[in-house]
């Protein structure tokens, strides 16, 4: 009888990931702007400013962006600047693992402190100083959740944010890097929801991080694990700042596809298409 072999051995002969990836290589993204116009809250319809769906290998996150608008009390109001109103829910049917609880985004902990991260990120990205005395509403809706709901709420936000039209200094983008538990040394890019767990009892190593890479300039990084040094911290720090970039590259075509159908229709031709029919 002939031998087989494991799907998970023949990966690690090849020195690939559990998905087939090369450890610097990210998961294949989708994009559509501009998926939906407007929402419903009981029996109101409000409009939606701009939106967009950003899928990242098998997470998924819809934001939607409002405003800018007046605020609903003048002691919200800031004389120099816009508010930024951020929330990040997530879907019953969202993870992974087989959890359907229904999470309160207003008492989760964890959404809470997405939803305070994804706001400093793009307070640093937006030119609040353009809006004084208004508010910009910001929601993220976790579809489905394989790991990196923060690097994927941020791209679906930024994109929204590109797509209402709102001025920002440039495309933010996220990405995750670090190292797989196990005793794994390599550095990985995009890590998922398998890779971040721990494994035999160690702990995995996940830095996720944003930047505006046409600047140059890094808006948000966090890691909860213990690095040994620095040595470390800057080469996972890069790795996923080199992720970022990828990103974006996918991020920018897909803005400058978005454009060039909506200036299509002005003229009188072209169609718009959605990605996730194709």
């Amino acid at each position: 009888m002939g031998s087989s072999i494991r799907r998970t051995d023949l990966l690690a002969l090849s020195n690939l990931r559990n998905d087939g990836r090369k450890p610097e290589e990210i998961r294949r993204m989708r994009i559509q702007m501009g998926p939906i116009r407007t929402t419903s809250s009981g029996n109101t319809s409000e409009a939606v400013g701009g939106s967009a769906l950003v899928e990242m290998g098998l997470t998924i996150a819809l934001a939607t962006v409002r405003g800018p608008m007046a605020c609903a009390r003048r002691a919200d109001e800031l004389p120099d600047r816009a508010v930024m109103d951020v929330t990040v829910k997530a879907a019953p049917f969202a993870p992974s693992g087989g959890d359907r609880r229904i999470t309160n985004p207003n008492t989760d902990r964890r959404l809470i402190e997405i939803s305070h991260l994804l706001k400093r990120a793009l307070e640093a990205t937006i030119l609040l100083q353009l809006y004084p005395k208004s508010r910009i509403q910001v929601q993220v809706v976790v579809l489905a959740d394989d790991g990196g709901r923060l690097c994927a709420a941020i791209n679906a936000a930024s994109v929204a944010l590109v797509d209402a039209g709102i001025p920002v200094k440039d495309i933010l983008c996220a990405c995750s890097a670090g190292y797989a538990g196990g005793g794994t040394d390599t550095t990985l890019v995009d890590l998922n929801r398998q890779e971040e767990s721990s494994h035999a009892g160690q702990n995995a190593v996940c830095l996720p991080c944003a930047m505006l890479p046409q600047r140059g300039t890094l808006v948000l990084s966090q890691c909860e694990a213990r690095l040994p040094d620095f040595v470390t911290m800057d080469r996972v720090l890069e790795a996923a700042m080199d992720g970022c970039r990828a990103v974006f590259d996918i991020l920018q075509a897909a803005i400058r596809e978005r454009a060039s159908v909506l200036l299509g229709m002005r003229d009188g031709h072209g169609t718009v298409v959605n990605s996730f029919a194709v």
